[in-house]
């Protein structure tokens, strides 16, 4: 990619000086500027504490946490039904925090009949079945 058309797609879906502990649009998370690197070593966090995994993480961790890949989240609401956060894309895993019918969450990835999301990019993260979310995916 050229220079000047990165330059006008990190325009187009970042907007510097806004955040949210919680759910905010797409918009709101700035694409990182420069080389991204890491003095020391980092704690990593506890399963389901943070948008994290070693493939993949929200682009607001960009500076702290080393991934193969950042993702800017879109946004989607938690079905009439509600949903749990699973620490792992299937049914008999370890269960983590109870998402409210209407609340906002952020996808980060979806794999099959699984979406992987968070609260933000502080967390907590996990994965629901893709069917209790409104939005397309």
């Amino acid at each position: 990619m050229r220079a000047r058309d990165a330059e006008a797609k990190r325009r187009g879906t970042s907007t510097p000086g806004t955040t949210n502990r919680f759910v905010s649009r797409a918009a709101d998370y700035p694409l990182p500027d420069g080389i991204i690197g890491l003095t020391g070593p980092v704690a990593k966090p506890a399963p389901g504490a943070l948008p994290l995994r070693g493939d993949l993480a929200h682009v607001a961790l960009a500076g702290r946490y080393l991934a193969a890949h950042y993702v800017v989240p879109q946004c989607r609401t938690v079905a009439e039904r509600g949903a749990t956060l699973y620490l792992a894309p299937r049914s008999d895993a370890e269960k983590g925090e109870t998402l409210a019918p209407g609340a906002m969450i952020e996808l980060l990835d979806v794999s099959g009949d699984w979406a992987w999301v968070c609260r933000g990019p502080e967390g907590p993260s996990g994965y629901v079945p893709l069917e209790r979310l409104i939005g397309d995916a």
